[in-house]
Parts: C-alpha cells; sequence; structure tokens
C-alpha cells in the first residue's frame, strides 16, 4: 500500500510521461509535491523503485519508467478531459459520506482527512478528527497537500457555497488577493471567506448581504488553504 506522497508522485510522473514524453525533474517534483528539499524527492522515488512501481535508468538523466500503478489508479490521458471545471468552485453529486465512514474507493480516486466542520457564518473553533476521511476524485486536485472541511452556515451562499457541503481545501499559508480562503483567526477560530488585503488589515468578505465583513490585522489572520473545489450530495 502506498502512502499518500508516494501516490502523489506516481500520480505526477506518470501523468509528466504521457504529457511530455520525458519524466519531470526532481525540482518539478519537488514543488509538485510542495516539498522543502529534493531528498524526500529521492526518499519517495526508492520507496517506488523497492515497490516495483518506478524503474529509474540510473545512467541517463530524467529516466524514470512507470512500471505499474497502484490498483485503484487508472492512467492520466494525455489529452484534457472534455468536462470542465471552474477554478475556485466545483459542483457535483459525488454521494461523499460525511460521517466518517469510508466510501468504497473509486477508481481515480484519494482519501482526504476530513477535519470537521467550518464556518462560513461566524467564525467556530476547527475541528480535527484524524479518524475521518472522504474520498475525492483525483481530477478534481490540484499539486500539493489537500484536506476536507465540511461547511456550516450561509454567509458565502452567494459565492455558491452552502450549509452541508465539503469544501476541498489546498493547503498552505498564501493566496491571492480575492480569493476564497480558509483563515484561522487569533490561533484559534476558523472561517471560510474571501480574502481582501488592505494595507495592514486584513478583509474577510463574506458572500451573503446579511453577513458582514470582519477586518483584522494583518498579524491576527493566518491562512491555512485555498478553496479549490466543492462536493455536494443531493
Amino acid at each position: 500500500m502506498l502512502t499518500r506522497k508516494q501516490h502523489e508522485l506516481l500520480v505526477f510522473i506518470d501523468r509528466h510521461l504521457r504529457q511530455t514524453g520525458v519524466s519531470p525533474s526532481f525540482e518539478e517534483m519537488k514543488e509538485a509535491l510542495s516539498l522543502r528539499s529534493k531528498s524526500g524527492i529521492h526518499r519517495l522515488i526508492s520507496a517506488l523503485e523497492e515497490r516495483g512501481f518506478l524503474r529509474r535508468h540510473r545512467h541517463r538523466a530524467r529516466a524514470l519508467e512507470v512500471l505499474r500503478l497502484a490498483e485503484d489508479m487508472p492512467r492520466v490521458a494525455a489529452a484534457a478531459s472534455p468536462q470542465s471545471f471552474s477554478p475556485n468552485v466545483i459542483r457535483g453529486d459525488f454521494s461523499a459520506r460525511l460521517s466518517g465512514v469510508r466510501a468504497a474507493p473509486a477508481a481515480s480516486a484519494v482519501a482526504l482527512p476530513l477535519y470537521g466542520r467550518i464556518a462560513a457564518g461566524a467564525p467556530i473553533e476547527a475541528l480535527r478528527d484524524a479518524a475521518a476521511s472522504i474520498e475525492v476524485p483525483l481530477a478534481l486536485l490540484g499539486n500539493g497537500e489537500h484536506y476536507a472541511l465540511e461547511v456550516a452556515g450561509d454567509s458565502m451562499i452567494d459565492a455558491g457555497i452552502q450549509d452541508g457541503d465539503v469544501a476541498i481545501i489546498g493547503a498552505g499559508d498564501s493566496a491571492e488577493n480575492g480569493q476564497i480562503v480558509v483563515a484561522l483567526v487569533d490561533e484559534q477560530e476558523v472561517t471560510l471567506k474571501r480574502l481582501r488585503r488592505r494595507g495592514n488589515s486584513i478583509a474577510l468578505e463574506p458572500a451573503n448581504p446579511r453577513h458582514e465583513t470582519r477586518i483584522f490585522p494583518a498579524d491576527r489572520v493566518r491562512v491555512q488553504g485555498r478553496l479549490v473545489a466543492l462536493l455536494r450530495r443531493y
């Protein structure tokens, strides 16, 4: 069984080979997996070699060969899928199981940790239940780490985010102005809002006129990720 990082690296190498015809560089792999150093990539590649997923041609540059993929990981087509998604909000009936009981793994899906409910109204304390997870199609995810949060409240409803939706978050501590982010306020409260920088302040904007924008000094707000997709069960 592969670890999440091993799985991500194998997906990335396979996609890169099929789309470009050459294996990615160590720098490209490091950036794709958001690792701090190339030594982590070396360890992951060695582990994939030992498990029979990769072959490294040691006397040629950028010469990795994918021997096989994990059973639940079909090869990525070289051409883009005909289905298009919004870069900010993606909706779909993926029959997500929000109770913490894992659904049967679908092909081309990966299990993400489900960290409780996040307020889309007044901020609430983050609930991190490491035992809960949710299956998410790989097509919805970009590079790097991701996690899921269940939305509570209606303050982002005009952005298409409803109470009970599952927000898929790309983990990270930076975001562009205007992006919808997971914001940690005063190291204890978490909320899902649109981020606006105003000089030395940060505004957390709702998408519902019945809720007010909250403004904080920049040092009181820490970005914990940005919204990349939504799952909704009908």
